[in-house]
C-alpha cells in the first residue's frame, strides 16, 4: 500500500535540496513586546533540525 504524508508535518517543516529540514520557531506568534529584539530577530529565522529527529522527519514526509 502506498505510504500518505501526514499533513500536519507537511505544514510545520520543509526539505532543502540538499536535506536539511527546516522548521519555523515557536512563540512568534503574539506577545511580542515583552521578547528582547535579539530572541524575536533570531526567531524569524528557520532553525535547521539535526540528528535522529531529522531523519524521523524526512520520513514521515516521504
Amino acid at each position: 500500500m502506498k505510504k500518505k504524508t501526514r499533513k500536519s508535518a507537511l505544514k510545520r517543516f520543509k526539505i532543502t535540496k540538499r536535506g536539511k529540514v527546516l522548521f519555523g520557531h515557536q512563540f512568534t506568534g503574539h506577545l511580542m513586546r515583552k521578547k528582547n529584539a535579539r530572541r524575536q530577530r533570531r526567531q524569524k529565522e528557520p532553525g535547521v533540525l539535526k540528528g535522529a529527529f531529522a531523519k524521523k522527519i524526512k520520513k514521515i514526509l516521504s
